[in-house]
């Protein structure tokens, strides 16, 4: 049987899913695939990673309700181009549909792919899913991409209501299609143990209750201490809801976190745009700073111990739990940066590897952001102070009583830096580099 391919990869799900449904319409019978990619996987230092259990278990999720279906997910542990060339030859593939990635790598791993399927005389064909305008949607009126974000919302607005609400939100009803899965008797699911990988027992939030966060989002939405954020992160950062669903509801009740859902757009396009900045500063003369990068003070600010009440526990609740915050992200990382001195590259791997929703454009925008290097970034001489930071969001220290038990006692360490010295430290290094 003549076969329509589906590659599941930052999209698990079956439903409102741009790729599959256009798949489900192919005119063939369709067998989705799913790949643990070798060379992602050999880069995870944590044999107990959360983020690929959490993708596990979503895979064997959509692996179950494809049974119920009377089909399959096809799941393998393999490099992508070695996984294809076998697949093509086990099934009656003729093309291949999937939704567009857009780091770095996906973008080399799907050239590849593509040039098999043209090597083989197969059709390849990718689709828009994961953001709501791509980088060529929303540009300047010279075909150029913004680097500031106001105008860069200005103009995504305007292509939202040139296009209409609905197209550009559109809900795709795979559910209607489902008929169109292949019948194939289920194969047995693939182990983490046999991937080299143990289960992880860390809690990750579900996607449940976002609808309710929305209504106070904008009042809510800076203070830790309180449940006024989504917690979607993770969800969007591997596709377990549509981005299309989400700006829907978004729309209709929280400009504040739809505006949210444009920096996501907008950082993506960044990425897109300027390659370069993995690595390297957006602005080039920020790459001439004097880092200090003092290892003793890193570990120190990894591991919660700064003396900066609000920057400790930011941190110990990343540790813990592999979420911040985003109040305090903005907090630690510019505490780091600024007041420490330490090279912003360091923050970004360490969020990186503990983020439960790591992703490459937005964390290395955030960390630009606060390093005052990137793009629309908080000018150089915009230095968070903590305790002001704390007394506003977190005025009770409640937020700061949960993750640092010890907090108002002896054992609680003392300021390894003064903030008044810092600030005038990094002041003086950054308009050095600045003015060469």
């Amino acid at each position: 049987m003549k076969i329509t391919a589906f590659w599941i990869r930052r999209d698990l799900r079956l439903e409102d899913n741009h790729g599959l449904y256009e798949a489900l319409m192919s005119g063939n019978k369709v067998l989705c695939f799913f790949i643990f990619d070798r060379h992602i996987l050999e880069t995870l230092n944590n044999k107990k990673d959360p983020r690929l259990h959490f993708i596990y278990q979503q895979a064997l999720t959509l692996k179950q309700k494809l049974n119920k279906l009377g089909s399959d997910l096809i799941v393998t542990h393999d490099y992508p181009l070695a996984a294809w060339k076998n697949w093509i030859q086990i099934y009656d593939i003729q093309s291949l549909y999937l939704n567009r990635d857009y780091e770095p790598y996906a973008i080399q791993r799907d050239l590849k792919i593509s040039e098999l399927f043209k090597y083989k005389g197969l059709s390849f064909h990718c689709f828009k899913d994961h953001v709501l305008f791509e980088k060529e949607e929303v540009l300047k009126d010279d075909q150029t991409p913004y680097t500031v974000f106001t105008p860069y919302k200005r103009k995504w607005m305007e292509k939202l209501n040139q296009i209409g609400i609905s197209k550009v939100f559109i809900d795709y009803r795979n559910e209607l299609y489902f008929d169109q899965f292949i019948q194939l008797s289920p194969a047995p699911y693939i182990s983490l143990e046999s991937m080299g990988f143990e289960p992880s027992t860390l809690s990750i939030p579900g996607s449940g209750d976002w609808e309710k966060i929305l209504a106070g989002y904008s009042t809510l939405r800076d203070f830790p201490a309180v449940h006024g954020t989504s917690r979607l992160g993770i969800h969007l950062r591997f596709g377990t809801v549509s981005i299309r669903e989400i700006a829907r509801k978004a729309f209709q009740v929280s400009e504040v976190f739809l505006s949210e859902l444009i920096w996501r757009d907008f950082y993506s396009m960044i990425l897109q745009a300027f390659p370069e900045v993995i690595g390297h500063a957006f602005k080039p003369a920020y790459d001439r700073i004097k880092w200090l990068n003092s290892e003793d003070k890193f570990k120190l600010w990894c591991e919660g111990r700064t003396g900066y009440p609000l920057v400790d526990a930011g941190m110990r609740e990343l540790n813990k739990t592999g979420f911040m915050h985003n109040r305090v992200r903005m907090v630690t990382a510019s505490f780091l940066v600024k007041h420490l001195l330490i090279d912003w590259r360091w923050g970004e791997a360490y969020f990186a590897e503990k983020l439960l929703d790591f992703d490459v454009a937005s964390n290395n925008g955030g960390w630009q952001w606060a390093a005052g290097c990137g793009t629309d970034a908080a000018p150089y001489f915009r230095i968070f102070n903590p305790e002001a930071q704390q007394k506003k969001f977190d005025p009770k220290f409640e937020y700061i009583q949960k993750w640092i038990p010890e907090f108002n006692t002896p054992s609680y360490p003392r300021p390894i830096v003064d903030h008044a010295l810092s600030r005038k430290r990094c002041l003086e290094v950054y308009k050095e580099a600045l003015s060469d």
